[in-house]
């Protein structure tokens, strides 16, 4: 019989003495806990669930990887062809971790209605394209269909087409500028058939999806000529890794350019979260630990008395010890059941009710995500767990200073 254990479940059953000096820091500690597991759990939740989702937005208009020609074009209309004829389309083999690759072009252009204008980059996909994504931000009206026969059907965002004044089923008058010539612009009326909503007004407000075969007509290029190769992994987590493997495996006259080498300061942006996540963190637990700490070293004094019958009958210090540690260990558990309830209840709600809304102009998102995952919530309460009981480690030595012939006066 663990006679630690059992000590320490009697000390925990009384308790509930109401009269107990310990009782108001006892509550008090358990809640700095459960606040601590609160904050933590949202931190991760909030963090890695806004890093997701935009890297899921930008991967959604450009991709996890980009391959295209080699030239100094640093805009992202697309001016150099490149034959689709390439060893790694549709499949790229020689490289692992794969998910997809697709055909897209790009070509700059104006919708002008009778009272508006508006500059855009008409994005050119092919049969190939994967819808994935839009069909999460399709707001009204259905995707267009680029698998027959060519078509006027475009996919317009709804910032866009609130600015124009544009519905679904409307005609979107399209001008495109001719490359390196001063005649008339080319003309395309295009019908409006779904509407998208992304969240990301510096992609919304820039693109429009149309059939590649537009873009290739009108820049005189050939059925097997694109723009560029958008390819997707399986792990965003190997990205420089496979970009590198990528650009290895690939033609010298073709370019590798990775997410976030294009959007650099977005993913600097979002390391930053990081860093407040583990700030969080670490000033959550040193708050739960303190007041643990103070918690324990209450319980002892409390018990004087009775450390020091326990001396006298032959307990060694460890053993008394481990009976307190046993009880901290109880409290720590109380808090960390407390504080997953209320902080996965606040996430679950907001993760199927959207209660907190965000700008979507500063955070690229029109509600705060919520990621959830097994892995940090079971890492925030074996690491709270651990990391408080390893702090009481010290104040608990207390104990070895206490005297049994002084602790057994009784008044």
């Amino acid at each position: 019989m663990n006679i630690e254990l059992f000590i320490a479940k009697r000390l925990i059953g009384a308790k509930q003495d109401k009269s107990s000096i310990s009782a108001p820091i006892i509550k008090i500690a358990i809640a700095a806990i459960a606040i601590g597991v609160v904050m933590m759990l949202i931190s991760f939740a909030t963090g890695l669930g806004l890093q997701e989702k935009i890297r899921e937005k930008m991967s959604a208009f450009k991709g996890h990887i980009v391959v295209s020609s080699y030239d100094n074009n640093n805009s992202q209309v697309s001016l150099n062809p490149i034959s689709k004829d390439q060893d790694f389309y549709p499949e790229f083999r020689e490289v692992e971790g794969i998910r997809h690759i697709q055909a897209t072009a790009y070509k700059g252009a104006v919708i002008r209605t009778e009272t508006d204008f508006e500059g855009i980059i008409v994005k050119g996909v092919g049969e190939d394209y994967d819808w994935q994504y839009f069909k999460e931000f399709l707001v009204e009206g259905r995707l267009p269909d680029v698998s027959q026969s060519l078509n006027d059907e475009v996919l317009m965002s709804q910032y866009t087409a609130n600015r124009l004044g544009l519905e679904i089923g409307d005609k979107a008058i399209t001008y495109f500028i001719r490359e390196g010539s001063y005649d008339r612009p080319l003309l395309r009326a295009f019908v409006v058939t779904g509407i998208y909503n992304s969240g990301f007004q510096e992609f919304d407000e820039t693109y429009l999806i149309s059939d590649i075969r537009h873009i290739q007509r009108l820049n005189r290029w050939e059925p097997d000529q694109i723009g560029n190769f958008e390819i997707f992994l399986n792990d965003f987590g190997k990205l420089e890794e496979k970009g590198m493997e990528i650009y290895e495996k690939t033609s010298s006259y073709l370019d590798t350019r990775t997410i976030k080498q294009q959007y650099y300061s977005i993913f600097e942006w979002l390391s930053l979260f990081d860093f407040n996540i583990a700030l969080i963190i670490g000033i959550m637990i040193l708050v739960a630990g303190i007041n643990m700490i103070t918690a324990l070293l209450v319980l002892i004094l409390e018990r004087t008395q009775m450390i020091g019958i326990l001396k006298a009958l032959g307990g060694s210090n460890w053993s008394i010890r481990k009976v307190f540690l046993y009880n901290a260990a109880y409290l720590i558990l109380l808090g960390l059941f407390w504080g997953n309830l209320v902080g996965l209840g606040l996430l679950l709600a907001q993760k199927y009710f959207k209660l907190l809304p965000l700008n979507p102009e500063t955070y690229y998102v029109t509600e705060a995500p919520v990621y959830l995952a097994w892995e940090y919530i079971l890492g925030v309460n074996l690491g709270t767990l651990i990391l408080c009981m390893f702090m009481l480690l010290v104040p608990s030595l207390i104990i070895t200073r206490i005297s049994p012939v002084k602790a057994m006066k009784f008044d």
